[in-house]
């Protein structure tokens, strides 16, 4: 440890200067690729840029829920939706423990096939999957033509450079504008529809004849037709990886590809890290673009959709669930550019495991608890939903402050103040290996170990996971059930494996260094517990 304090007191910088068109170097933590030998150009290991050994199917319980998620995302989605609401058997989903679980005790044989005929009732429908295809049309438009500064991804373990057009921010903004005009509370709907809309730009629009050939579609469509649209994405996603998985084997689109030997794997983790077809990145179109996107909207409309059907009454809880969660949101375009340097790009390969995840698990579980509440509304008194929206965004801007104070340790290659103090960093050196010449490079990077990054290595979780619980309490478990916490208590799961797994990167990658760095932060997302 000795060579190691004299570089924390030393407090220099060790990074190799970038050629001018290429990114500075990046600290580990969650945010760079793994070292990695190469044997041959075909060597699996040498494209993977991941823990060989790791992903969601290392994870015995986490790989049940993938077999079975498909399934689990449709009768998700029957359950919050109107079939289920009508049903004579709607009161037990509000009951999981005390009615729902022993009645399906009692009668095991049909328990089992009413489950599967409710998850299989959920069918796709025209109408789903044109919504579909319309709001991925929309996020392609303005992934194309919305202006931004270039950016970069961090180098790979065979040298490659991702290259970004950074737009999320117009994106976030500019699809958000045009769901709210293009629906039925836009200035085409009937006057007592529309929302925050001056009469005069009513009238203006009026005169140009617009609304008279559009026809504005309901500001609640996302649950409306909820149901359906996931079904089409189930069938979509599935074959999507189909081809996914044949792209990265013979049409990849860089060295970062390969096969293990095993379809199944292949099939589930990928076989390309970062495909892109007529330049379009499809794990940040279909994680970001679509998902994300998605997600942010899906809360305000499942709110209109509730006022509208309980009679003009707002539920609180779920108006403050969705504004917070449509903030969350917004943070995450502004940190875009760090999401394509996390573990879901640079090391999960584009296979069924992210990419159906974002496709389909991402609608179906992220919004689970305000989707819930359309039918079954929080009874939150005001003051109460304020109160816990608070601890939410407390969640949300301390997530964003761990996130940007490593973006400024980054950019200006540790010369900047943490907290007020000079930041302790590792200066750690790894190798990169060019698979067509086996040439190796030796890097540098700095492994911060100040402020948010100095109590644990994934702080930022634990913020992440204060803003999610809140989501859930806003839904109101005592009322409702404990089916609205199953949200948090698949992030808990997800993001304790994936500080794991990047502890495992990471030691590939840096090795000795790594090690120094865990002596110094040796907690994982709780400082003192965990």
């Amino acid at each position: 440890m000795t060579n190691q304090r004299y570089n924390l007191r030393k407090r220099t910088g060790a990074g190799t200067p970038a050629k001018p068109d290429e990114p500075q170097p990046k600290e580990a933590d969650d945010n760079d690729a793994p070292e990695k030998t190469t044997k041959s150009p075909t060597d699996y290991n040498s494209g993977t840029n991941w823990v060989h050994d790791g992903g969601i199917e290392a994870n015995p319980y986490l790989f049940v829920l993938i077999v079975v998620s498909p399934f689990l995302s449709l009768l998700l989605a029957y359950l919050t939706s109107s079939d289920m609401a009508e049903s004579e058997l709607s009161w037990r989903v509000t009951h999981p423990l005390t009615e729902m679980l022993p009645a399906c005790l009692s009668d095991i044989p049909t328990c089992v096939s009413s489950t599967l005929s409710a998850g299989a009732s959920v069918l796709p429908t025209l109408e789903g999957a044109k919504l579909v295809m319309w709001f991925m049309a929309v996020a392609l438009v303005l992934e194309r033509f919305l202006p931004g500064k270039i950016d970069f991804g961090p180098e790979t373990a065979t040298g490659h450079v991702p290259k970004y057009v950074d737009n999320g921010v117009a994106h976030c903004f500019v699809y958000s504008m045009l769901y709210f005009l293009g629906s039925n509370v836009g200035p085409c709907g009937e006057a007592g529809d529309q929302l925050f809309l001056p009469a005069a730009v009513g009238n203006l629009i009026d005169k140009t004849g617009v609304c008279d050939v559009y026809h504005p579609y309901n500001f609640g469509v996302l649950y409306d037709l909820f149901p359906s649209s996931l079904s089409f994405l189930n069938i979509f996603g599935i074959i999507f990886c189909v081809f996914l998985t044949f792209k990265g084997l013979y049409f990849p689109s860089t060295q970062d590809n390969g096969s293990s030997g095993s379809w199944v794997k292949d099939y589930l983790w990928g076989t390309e890290l970062y495909p892109r077809v007529f330049g379009l990145d499809l794990k940040r179109f279909v994680n970001c673009r679509f998902s994300m996107t998605f997600w942010q909207l899906a809360g305000f409309s499942f709110c209109y959709r509730s006022y509208v059907l309980h009679g003009n009454v707002l539920d609180w809880g779920l108006f403050f669930s969705a504004l917070s969660q449509y903030l969350y949101l917004v943070k995450f375009f502004f940190w875009e550019m760090g999401y394509m340097r996390s573990i879901d790009i640079i090391v999960d390969r584009a296979g069924y495991e992210i990419q159906w995840g974002c496709l389909v698990w991402v609608p179906a579980v992220y919004t689970f608890h305000s989707r819930f509440l359309v039918q079954n509304p929080s009874g939150l008194s005001f003051s109460v939903a304020l109160a816990i929206f608070a601890l939410s965004m407390a969640g949300v801007l301390l997530n964003y402050a761990a996130d940007r104070e490593r973006d400024v340790f980054r950019a200006s290659k540790g010369k900047c103040l943490v907290w007020g103090s000079k930041p302790r960093y590792i200066i750690a050196k790894y190798t990169i290996v060019d698979r067509k010449t086996g040439k190796a490079t030796e890097k540098t990077s700095l492994l911060l170990a100040s402020g948010f990054w100095g109590m644990a290595r994934h702080f930022q979780y634990f913020f992440e996971l204060t803003a999610a619980y809140s989501w859930c309490f806003l839904a109101n478990p005592v009322e409702n059930g404990i089916l609205v916490m199953f949200y948090a208590v698949f992030l808990t799961a997800l993001l304790v494996d994936r500080a794991k797994r990047d502890t495992d990167k990471c030691r590939l990658k840096y090795g000795k260094y790594y090690e120094e760095y865990c002596e110094l932060v040796p907690y994982k997302i709780v400082p003192g517990i965990f």
